[in-house]
């Protein structure tokens, strides 16, 4: 099976300091949803690994986060592309739960869930929490410059092995001439 794993906000849909809150923010980042249809298409799984601790901080509930996500899988349905599974972490950052990314906690579930172990999976995301989680789990980290990933990139401290693009269409480019060719 062939299966990666997303961050969500900075990799296919915009940041925001003031975080996504609604449908209306949630915004896809230009060829990220078609880049996804893309991977369904080629017979990839896709599941999304997301701290929402905005749940946590009241700025919105398990209503409007499930809206957002019906919003992209409805955009993504429209371009032929499908999400498998999507994993929230809902707590805040001093709760110290184990599936708030960097801990690996939500990388296990998706190994559990598709039971299959996570060696190679790549796991792409635009903070270093996204590739310390990644390396904890035993994937492969995904650096995308997108959202935090210009800063992210100028960190020295990026697990051995993480690899880099400009965005998740040429993280896909790359995915699908390395695994899709004879």
């Amino acid at each position: 099976m062939k299966l990666i794993i997303l961050d969500r906000d900075g990799v296919i849909n915009q940041d925001s300091k003031a975080f996504v809150k609604s449908p209306d923010e949630w915004l896809p980042l230009p060829g990220s949803l078609e880049a996804m249809a893309r991977l369904s298409q080629s017979g990839w799984r896709i599941a999304i690994a997301t701290n929402q601790s905005g749940l946590a901080r009241g700025l919105f509930d398990m209503e409007t986060l499930n809206a957002m996500h019906a919003k992209m899988r409805r955009a993504l349905a429209g371009l032929g592309g499908a999400v498998d599974a999507i994993f929230i972490c809902p707590h805040g950052p001093e709760e110290s739960c184990a599936c708030r990314k960097p801990e690996p906690g939500m990388l296990t579930d998706i190994s559990r869930r598709f039971d299959t172990p996570l060696t190679g999976v790549p796991v792409v995301g635009d903070s270093l929490r996204d590739l310390q989680a990644a390396a904890a789990a035993g994937a492969q980290p995904w650096l995308v410059r997108t959202g935090n990933g210009q800063a992210t990139a100028a960190s020295s401290q990026l697990p051995p092995g993480t690899r880099i693009a400009d965005n998740l269409t040429a993280v896909v480019d790359t995915l699908l001439a390395e695994h899709d060719t004879p």
